[in-house]
């Protein structure tokens, strides 16, 4: 019989709420880690399933959790332009500067591949533009690199 815990991450991945509630009941650890330290919330988050990720949050998964690379559930959303689900994330307390292992945050991840509704979202609620990661660019420099011109507008607005 495979252990409750091992249940969480899969069920999590496939949006299995009714799995997932049996599991929260059964006292299942929410914030186990698979391989590469992705936990529940990372997964589902990456994986588009909403209310799998909002399951997980109203049960205590750890919204600034991070995967062994540094990476979390909002900067996974903000890599894939998941808009809704980077505002599920905020509204649970999900720090917006945090950072993976090369200096990246969530708002130069949504700079980097274009996904400026996240961009603009995460303006609104302050992310900090002017961090930079380990080489030295911040989301705006990304955002040129990239050639990214509604992120570099929005970006710049926000200097004002």
């Amino acid at each position: 019989m495979i252990p409750i815990n091992q249940l969480v991450i899969p069920a999590a991945r496939k949006g299995e709420l009714e799995v997932l509630r049996e599991l929260i009941r059964q006292h299942a650890d929410l914030n186990i880690r698979d391989e590469k330290g992705y936990t529940a919330l990372i997964i589902a988050c990456y994986n588009n399933q909403y209310e799998a990720a909002r399951l997980l949050l109203e049960n205590g998964a750890g919204v600034n959790e991070a995967d062994y690379g540094g990476n979390t559930a909002l900067m996974g959303a903000a890599f894939k332009g998941y808009t809704d689900i980077a505002s599920l994330l905020i509204e649970h307390g999900a720090d917006l500067n945090l950072r993976h292992g090369n200096g990246g945050t969530a708002l130069m991840f949504a700079s980097m591949f274009g996904r400026n509704e996240v961009v603009k979202l995460l303006l609104k609620h302050r992310a900090d533009r002017t961090l930079v990661d380990n080489r030295g660019f911040s989301a705006l420099d990304l955002a040129r690199i990239q050639d990214n011109q509604e992120a570099m507008i929005l970006l710049q607005d926000a200097m004002k």
